[in-house]
């Protein structure tokens, strides 16, 4: 296998951490998002939609997307299991996964596109769209810390992929689009510092 990463963005950081949890060491090959090396046609070839991560198979398929990638290796490497294993427990998981996608994930994601500076030679920024997705996100933000008030994680008392993909969201957009991670969000930033320092988290940098 091998696995096309970009060290600088969110969504190959969640798979390069999944992997880590789970002891896999799997080839890479980087492709800078930056540079637009992921727009490039020997690239296409392999993601047409030029996203990344992308993960090739020694038989050539090719999985995009990176709770998909995560579903596989799951599948492979079942322990330690970070997908669920029973029917509620995976609906659950599933579930805060998929809010933190779209309801944190992606207004910060839009937030940054469309106020960063750096981002105006990859994007047609709309600055008052970039501000409204900002104040969606900051709501999500206070209700987060709420959520996470009575237990230890995301998704209930151990680490999964929901907390895997909040984690990347919250140590890449909040620098780069002036989010406020207020102190007295007192649920979240102690769960931030937890995540922050776990192994697989330390493991995922600078890979």
């Amino acid at each position: 296998m091998k696995l096309y990463d970009d060290q600088g963005a969110p969504n190959p950081r969640r798979v390069r951490i999944f992997l880590a949890e789970k002891g896999v060491e799997v080839e890479t090959v980087p492709v800078s998002i930056m540079k637009g090396e992921h727009k490039q046609d020997a690239y296409r070839k392999i993601s047409p939609m030029s996203r990344v991560p992308a993960l090739q198979l020694d038989d050539g398929t090719v999985i995009l997307e990176s709770v998909s990638i995560c579903r596989y290796i799951e599948c492979l490497h079942p322990e330690p299991n970070l997908l669920g294993t029973t029917p509620q427990e995976i609906a659950q998981i599933d579930m805060w996964s998929r809010r933190m996608e779209s309801e944190l994930m992606a207004p910060m994601a839009a937030t940054f596109r469309h106020t960063n500076p750096n981002m105006a030679a990859l994007e047609k920024q709309v600055p008052e769209f970039g501000e409204n997705q900002r104040a969606i996100a900051n709501r999500r933000l206070a209700m987060l810390n709420d959520d996470l008030a009575d237990r230890e994680f995301i998704a209930g008392d151990r680490y999964t992929l929901a907390d895997i993909t909040a984690q990347c969201t919250l140590e890449f957009f909040p620098r780069l689009a002036e989010f406020d991670l207020k102190d007295e969000y007192v649920h979240l930033n102690r769960w931030r510092e937890a995540v922050k320092n776990r192994p697989a988290a330390r493991a995922s940098i600078g890979k």
